[in-house]
């Protein structure tokens, strides 16, 4: 009886003190009844006040064995955290028993690169002869050379442009800054896109300091990115599954292939920690493993 009363208190608080949508709502609620569920099946009938940290971990070991994706077990957490969190403001527990409750690890999902040929072959399938040729290519040089995120790249300014000591400064999440190296091929493309296609054009209002613009005179929006880079990959005749960020991945899996640092990488990259680049060794261990098979001479194959 305990549960039911306090997961509908949960459910008013949800929708009164947080103002969630009803979907949300939904899926916490069945999130608190699945650990209702548990206590009880298992017959120690716990309340929720009486549920303690081991009790959790009880839960979230049955959830393992179940087959549950940590992705669907780390929803289930913050959905339980939440409901003991409301417990804790109306004073029915002293202490927050999800406190020090660890979160599933879920497995690294390695993203697609493509080649440095690959790379190559898209840039070179875009059209210069149609009106927008020069800016298309100039964004898959920004992109590949400089591991641009698609929001950094709309949003990147004119001011943002140090050509002449080789960089340019990208503002990423939260607001922060970096400096990120340009190699030639993309700062000469980027110069002849700005001479012979963006100094011509009429700008609009607000965008007269954002790079790459629209036929309008405006800021290019997420989704024109993205078809502008499906095209390339099509016309490059590329049948892997892309995206910009893969531009970003190549240019991070390329630049570790070559020898570069990764600290140097994650400054590049704007990552606030290592952990997040480090998802890139993952995909070297292939090429590393290729590399000392085929060049080591203790690994070479006796004919």
């Amino acid at each position: 009886m305990q549960w039911t009363i306090l997961i509908n208190g949960f459910r008013a608080y949800l929708q009164v003190e947080r103002s969630m949508s009803a979907n949300t709502i939904d899926s916490y609620i069945r999130d608190i009844r699945k650990l209702a569920d548990y206590f009880s099946s298992s017959g120690s009938a716990l309340s929720p006040v009486s549920v303690r940290l081991k009790d959790l971990q009880g839960f979230l070991a049955a959830l393992t064995e179940l087959g549950i994706a940590a992705s669907s077990q780390a929803r289930i957490i913050s959905g339980i955290r939440s409901f003991y969190h409301y417990l804790l403001l109306e004073n029915e527990i002293a202490a927050d028993p999800t406190e020090l409750l660890g979160m599933p690890k879920k497995g690294l999902k390695l993203p697609e690169v493509l080649s440095e040929n690959e790379i190559t072959r898209m840039i070179e399938a875009v059209d210069l002869s149609k009106p927008q040729g020069e800016r298309n290519k100039a964004m898959l040089e920004i992109l590949y050379g400089c591991g641009l995120r698609v929001s950094e790249l709309v949003n990147l300014k004119l001011s943002d442009l140090h050509f002449s000591e080789d960089f340019i400064t990208v503002t990423g999440k939260g607001d922060k800054q970096r400096i990120v190296p340009v190699g030639s091929a993309a700062r000469k493309q980027v110069m002849n896109y700005l001479t012979w296609v963006r100094n011509k054009q009429t700008v609009a209002a607000h965008s007269e300091n954002i790079v790459f613009l629209n036929n309008r005179g405006h800021k290019l929006t997420r989704a024109m990115i993205f078809e502008i880079v499906k095209k390339a990959t099509a016309d490059a005749g590329i049948r892997k599954n892309i995206s910009p960020h893969t531009l970003r991945h190549s240019f991070a899996t390329h630049l570790i292939e070559n020898g570069a640092d990764l600290r140097a990488i994650q400054d590049m990259l704007g990552h606030a920690s290592i952990t997040t680049t480090e998802i890139y060794t993952h995909i070297d261990r292939e090429f590393l493993r290729e590399s000392i098979l085929r060049f080591h001479p203790r690994s070479k194959r006796k004919k």
